[in-house]
């Protein structure tokens, strides 16, 4: 993750500190590049190996996640509807992770077509895999309503998608009409997609300490706190 906001501060910076030049890819009248206008400049080989590197690591992460609730080193799922959507989740991470690769070798510079084809691909998969991670949460924290750390991940990843698909929506509109606007919210989706990312850090950090089977659902189906936020 910490690559990732590497890599957008130095794209940013090089355009910044390059005299904010204008793209062969930009269009006529746009002062304020994309990344992907950037990107598909001299920093070509920087651009491409952070998307592969975010993509990887964005579905990593999901895979990771689910393994340490199956395990028992997470709290669990414990209904069959939770596992589904973990595994949609999953899905959708790896949808929009191939969008993110694809988009970032078949440039705006040379396939723009292409290179739009793959950004819608990556803005649906992602968001679509965080639709369906907030909803596992959602149940997840229903079942355990005692543990704080998941309320508190489940409202992070709410809140934080719930601005960046608003964001997304908006670049879709002003992408057409308003190619400025549209680039300034192409980076602050950039930027807020990492927090998204570090959100499951936060999740996998609380597997620090927990032995395997510890966990485990029909374990914790015998304890009396689970039965009572069951009847809640």
């Amino acid at each position: 993750m910490a690559f990732n906001i590497a890599t957008l501060w130095a794209m940013l910076i090089t355009w910044l500190a390059t005299g904010r030049p204008h793209y062969v890819s930009q269009e006529s009248g746009q002062n304020i590049a994309f990344i992907s206008d950037v990107g598909a400049d001299i920093l070509k080989p920087l651009f491409v190996v952070t998307c592969c590197i975010t993509a990887v690591c964005f579905v990593l992460s999901l895979v990771v996640e689910r393994y340490l609730r199956h395990s028992g080193r997470l709290m669990p799922n414990m209904r069959t509807r939770e596992r589904v959507l973990s595994s949609l989740a999953i899905l959708g991470s790896i949808i929009g992770g191939a969008g993110l690769i694809l988009l970032s070798i078949f440039d705006t510079k040379r396939h723009p077509t292409l290179h739009n084809c793959f950004l819608l691909v990556f803005i649906v998969g992602v968001a679509l895999s965080a639709i369906f991670s907030i909803l596992e949460f959602r149940w997840i924290s229903k079942d355990f309503q005692h543990v704080k750390r998941l309320k508190r991940s489940y409202r992070m990843k709410a809140v934080i998608a719930a601005i960046l698909i608003a964001l997304a929506i908006a670049f879709g509109v002003t992408l057409f009409t308003a190619a400025n606007v549209a680039a300034v919210l192409e980076w602050t989706i950039a930027f807020g997609y990492t927090f998204y990312l570090l959100t499951f850090y936060y999740d996998l950090r609380q597997s620090k300490g927990v032995h395997k089977g510890e966990l485990n659902a029909d374990r914790l189906k015998e304890s009396p706190r689970y039965r009572v936020d069951q009847a809640a």
